[in-house]
């Protein structure tokens, strides 16, 4: 069921597609020994490991520029964010998380149908496991994605989780914005164009929904799909309640 999205295999969604021969990379440099040229933005350094080095590759040639442009600014946004709060999120695991964070919007993980925040941490999740990572650091990226769009529990959750939402509610929202020097935007948004992003991003939004609505049901996303789709309605928690099989 990929409704015209990237058709692959139940359970592994277009990572099928990108495979590697290591079975471990987590931490690895992406050349041993090989002198690595930094890449730096904003004064934000991306991590050099393997796993970023294949997890951007992947993006770039899987998703659309729109997501992947707004995926990097959330990370850089992130650290930004996360060294004015002093907190000290895995350089590693917070951009893995971002990259992966919109992932489902595009191409659901199976064909059972669920909300795309855990489509998007089922692809992480898979990838990183496929590729040598301890369960628990898959735990942690697939938490962070899960929960990028719930109000207030990321930020009392780990660094990776709250950093990971804040970075998109201040790339999406704004939020944030006021917080960081105009000149570190300037440049992250030279880098990373946003483009006509508002409206872009509200279609992909309703591009990723329209074949599966009922997941948006008491979340944000539904806010999309009743501006956008006519005849769309949500479904209220006291019609649920009023609704339910209880007599009473």
């Amino acid at each position: 069921m990929t409704h015209g999205r990237t058709e692959a295999a139940p359970g592994t969604g277009w990572l099928a597609v990108w495979k590697t021969d290591a079975p471990s990379i987590r931490s690895t440099l992406i050349s041993e020994g090989a002198e690595v040229m930094s890449e730096i933005i904003a004064g934000v350094e991306i991590p050099e490991t393997a796993a970023v080095a294949e997890a951007t590759r992947l993006m770039q040639e899987m998703t659309s520029p729109l997501i992947y442009h707004h995926s990097r600014r959330v990370f850089v946004f992130g650290v930004i964010h996360a060294r004015r709060l002093g907190l000290e999120p895995d350089p590693e695991l917070l951009y893995l998380s971002t990259m992966f964070h919109d992932t489902g919007l595009l191409t659901p993980f199976s064909d059972v149908e669920q909300r795309f925040e855990v489509d998007g941490a089922d692809h992480a999740r898979k990838f990183m496991l496929d590729r040598g990572f301890p369960a628990s650091a898959a735990d942690v990226v697939w938490t962070a994605i899960a929960l990028h769009t719930t109000p207030e529990i990321p930020g009392r959750m780990g660094p990776e989780i709250a950093i990971t939402n804040f970075g998109v509610l201040t790339d999406v929202l704004g939020l944030g914005l006021d917080e960081l020097d105009r000149g570190q935007v300037d440049e992250i948004t030279a880098v990373h164009p946003r483009g006509d992003f508002k409206n872009e991003f509200l279609q992909a939004f309703v591009d990723g929904f329209k074949y599966r609505p009922e997941t948006t049901n008491g979340t944000v996303n539904s806010d999309v799909l009743e501006h956008f789709v006519p005849g769309f309605r949500r479904i209220t928690t006291v019609e649920r309640i009023i609704g339910a099989p209880w007599p009473s």
